[in-house]
């Protein structure tokens, strides 16, 4: 591990070190948090007893449909736009103020068109991550250097042979951003969706645990959102930073 990954993870065991001696002194009183070593024993109860599963499946699902969705219709989206440059300076202030945008008036509108089922909680999931993948996809295209498209022509490349061997590695970068980004919206849109408007998954779990004051199970499923987030997001970190370091000893 580098010594910036060493200064992370000191930073984040000393903010969970803190946490649990100020839940444990009573500074910070059960009623509204209970310690982080309270809530790894209720995660573990909650997965050895089954209450764990169905939620967990339900929820991952539908992130994982809408984390695809996302990731798949942004690249081509980010492509076909930075082709069309007319098109993308129309689209640049819906995209810049697309986030403002609340999401969840338009639930009842799919529930009219696709039913109740999980459609509708997955296309939110998919509206929260697909613009972070399509500005990051744009991000790194414009940052290709000029003078590799120039080698480029001048190597006779065909536009498949650019966009494989020179404008992919070189905007991989952002692309790899806008796929973390992609993880992170996907589930705040899904979590957020099934905890509003669903009847089942963590979303709707944590909530009918908030309205019972049932302190232990909420926060034992919020751990499980956080730690399953990091762990995703820090996979994709290696990866990319494997990748870079392999395109790095190629050259």
């Amino acid at each position: 591990m580098s010594k910036v990954g060493w200064i992370r993870l000191a930073i984040v065991v000393g903010a969970v070190g803190l946490l649990e001696i100020l839940c444990q002194t009573g500074v910070i009183r059960p009623l509204t948090m209970i310690p982080p070593s309270r809530m790894a024993v209720e995660l573990w109860k909650l997965a050895e007893n089954g209450k764990l599963a169905p939620p967990v499946t339900k929820t991952l699902g539908n992130v994982a449909a809408a984390f695809i969705l996302s990731v798949v219709f942004g690249f081509i989206a980010g492509l076909l736009i930075h082709a069309l440059p007319r098109f993308r300076r129309a689209l640049d202030p819906l995209l810049a103020s697309y986030y403002a945008v609340p999401f969840f008036v338009f639930y009842p509108v799919l529930i009219v068109i696709f039913g109740m089922s999980d459609l509708p909680i997955i296309i939110i999931g998919f509206l929260f991550g697909v613009v972070a993948m399509i500005i990051n996809t744009l991000n790194g295209l414009d940052r290709v250097p000029p003078v590799l498209l120039k080698v480029g022509r001048m190597s006779r490349m065909g536009p498949l042979q650019t966009a494989l061997l020179i404008k992919l590695p070189s905007a991989a970068p952002y692309l790899f951003t806008g796929v973390k980004l992609a993880v992170a919206y996907s589930f705040i849109g899904v979590i957020a969706s099934e905890f509003i408007l669903s009847g089942a998954g963590i979303g709707y779990d944590i909530a009918y645990a908030y309205n019972n004051f049932d302190n232990r199970t909420m926060y034992a499923l919020m751990l499980f959102i956080l730690t399953t987030v990091t762990a995703v997001n820090m996979a994709l970190y290696i990866w990319e930073q494997r990748m870079l370091k392999r395109r790095q000893g190629g050259r």
